[in-house]
């Protein structure tokens, strides 16, 4: 009987030293569930932690606990789906760009890679859960805006709307130094001075002098002057003019045209105040490989490496591979030609090839939102995009409104279609 007291002490006492040690390690609660991911209850502490301290070091007044709470809790569902759908289809962050895009935070804020970790730990949060939170923000910018573009279709007549729009703010800037050549014509001469008029054009487009043609032809008000009407807004401009000016480069001819006051050339010699916009255009051609339930990624990337070989080896021409096996039915069509386009166009794995590989040279396989890529730059060129800057960015703005309303109905339809249980609240004190 003893022995049985002693062993049943015994067990007491070691079950206590268990718990008393035991004691202070909680386990980190679920606290929301997110379709098959979870929010735990220290994600959302260290959310609120971070938030409070941020407020107290900007002298910012923060709403009553519960409802900061409530709206960390819903940040962080929205950032588990949109981090889900990155997850769905493929999105990937190496360290190579989240380094660099760590370096750009640096630079932004004036500071060493050293005195940017030091900040980060200042606000209690570890230089590697920094990088975490850095690479998740960037896999949810990439995956919002490969699926949300997908989203937003653009018509060109909403587009030549804005560019008018645009056009008429900036004409209020824009100065043209204008040169003005008038014939006079009446009924029985008009086709002849049109012919006339057509000559003089002729003749300045293959370089005779502006002025003298003015003083030896035209009748009008500034003929003396060898057509020089000098620097002028539209505003200010004899409508006949301004309704013939648009979009015009230094050195352009305008004309013949006809008016009630006779038939007119312009020329315009200089201008002021309009942005020129130069940019570099890429020839490119690629071979895309759709990983599938059959094909895993590093089959796809071993095909293409494949492919590389038969190009180097003369086996083959990357324009026949293309056309036999690129799963990008638009290029495949054209031996994976994706013709001139500028690098801003493609998605930022994609754009970083085309800006980086020397003319003639197949990348290394790599992979993006689409699948796996092989690709070569052809050509490049520079491209004087003066006229169609405009246009540019009136599709801009149009591109920007559109993506903010569909983000919006974006992760409105995510959230809705969501599996999300919140589990009883554990911090509700807090």
């Amino acid at each position: 009987m003893k022995l049985w007291k002693h062993l049943l002490i015994g067990l007491v006492t070691l079950l206590t030293c268990t718990i008393a040690v035991a004691k202070p390690v909680e386990l980190d609660n679920v606290a929301v569930v997110v379709n098959n991911g979870v929010i735990l209850q220290s994600d959302i502490d260290n959310a609120i932690a971070r938030i409070k301290a941020n407020a107290s070091q900007n002298n910012k007044t923060l709403p009553k606990t519960a409802v900061l709470h409530d709206q960390v809790v819903d940040k962080l569902i929205m950032e588990k789906l949109q981090e889900q759908e990155a997850d769905r289809i493929g999105v990937k962050i190496d360290d190579s760009r989240l380094d660099a895009a760590i370096a750009n935070i640096a630079e932004r804020k004036s500071l060493t890679k050293a005195q940017l970790i030091a900040s980060v730990k200042k606000e209690g949060i570890s230089y590697a859960d920094f990088r975490a939170e850095i690479r998740k923000e960037m896999k949810i910018s990439e995956a919002r805006n490969a699926l949300v573009r997908r989203r937003i279709n653009i018509i060109p007549a909403e587009v030549d709307n804005m560019s008018k729009l645009l056009e008429e703010q900036t004409d209020a800037t824009v100065r043209y130094n204008i040169s003005h050549i008038q014939l006079r014509y009446n009924d029985d001469n008009k086709a002849e001075m049109l012919a006339k008029a057509k000559n003089i054009v002729k003749q300045l487009k293959q370089g005779k002098d502006f002025e003298q043609l003015a003083m030896t032809y035209s009748k009008g008000p500034k003929a003396l002057k060898g057509g020089d009407w000098g620097w002028m807004r539209k505003e200010e401009m004899p409508t006949i003019f301004a309704d013939h000016i648009d979009n015009e480069h230094k050195g352009d001819i305008i004309g013949p045209f006809v008016s009630g006051a006779g038939i007119h050339i312009l020329k315009v010699k200089d201008i002021k105040g309009l942005p020129t916009v130069s940019v570099t255009e890429v020839k490119a051609r690629h071979i895309l490989i759709k990983p599938s339930i059959i094909l895993s990624d590093a089959g796809a990337k071993k095909e293409l490496n494949g492919f590389i070989k038969q190009i180097k080896s003369g086996q083959a021409t990357f324009g026949d591979l293309a056309q036999q096996y690129s799963q990008d039915p638009g290029s495949a069509s054209q031996k994976g030609d994706l013709g001139y386009q500028t690098a801003d166009n493609f998605v930022p794995e994609f754009k970083h090839q085309v800006e980086e590989l020397p003319i003639g040279q197949i990348s290394k396989p790599f992979k993006t939102v689409h699948g796996w890529h092989i690709v070569e730059v052809m050509k490049r060129r520079q491209v004087d995009k003066t006229d169609s800057a405009m246009k540019n960015k009136a599709y801009q703005i149009l591109f920007k409104r559109k993506f903010n309303e569909e983000a919006s109905t974006w992760l409105k339809e995510l959230r809705a279609s969501a599996y999300i249980e919140k589990m009883k609240d554990n911090n509700s004190d807090s």
